[in-house]
């Protein structure tokens, strides 16, 4: 028997062809707008999801602010840690022995923030932002009242306590702002 020559296969090349691709794509559930209004490209993109779509307009200024924050925080809190009778001295400008190891565990809980401050200069994520400004303001109000109540009870009005009092809240509109700010951005799509 003599074998029959077949003619050459003819290969369907899909990629060219629009409509298979498109058929594909939709099987596949890729290509189309999820419920975010976002379109993935592959797959992989969607069952692993974006995290790019969270990023944040950042206000002007705010990591500058959190840097100078952090770096504040712990210079005060190495200043408590190491001399405490004279950080006390300074700020009420009266002189008391007894008082080292509350400042001492103030130092030890501001060098706790300072911590998370710097964190949150390098973080991307803007809840740990959020949160870190938030700690930030609760710290300079509480500072704030704190003081407050002390020169009261002192019955007297140092200088330097007056410029502590001053710079919190001065610190804590700046910091309310950020994070208001912050708050009120939304997250860009790309």
């Amino acid at each position: 028997m003599a074998s029959k020559s077949h003619p050459p296969l003819m290969k369907k090349h899909s990629q060219s062809d629009l409509v298979s691709r498109l058929k594909t794509r939709k099987i596949l559930g890729v290509g189309g707008e999820d419920d975010d209004g976002e379109v993935h490209r592959s797959k992989l993109s969607q069952m692993l999801g974006n995290d790019i779509k969270y990023q944040v307009r950042e206000p002007v200024g705010l990591r500058l602010w959190i840097a100078i924050s952090a770096f504040a925080f712990t210079v005060m809190a190495l200043m408590a840690l190491v001399c405490p009778n004279q950080l006390y001295e300074v700020v009420f400008e009266e002189e008391i022995s007894n008082t080292s190891i509350s400042i001492r565990l103030y130092g030890g809980a501001l060098l706790s923030l300072s911590l998370i401050l710097w964190n949150g200069v390098y973080t991307q994520e803007k809840v740990i932002i959020q949160w870190t400004l938030l700690s930030e303001a609760c710290y300079f109000a509480v500072q704030f009242l704190v003081t407050s109540v002390t020169l009261v009870e002192m019955g007297s009005l140092p200088n330097a306590a007056v410029l502590l009092l001053l710079s919190r809240v001065l610190f804590l509109l700046v910091t309310l702002f950020y994070y208001y700010h912050l708050g009120r951005g939304r997250a860009k799509k790309i």
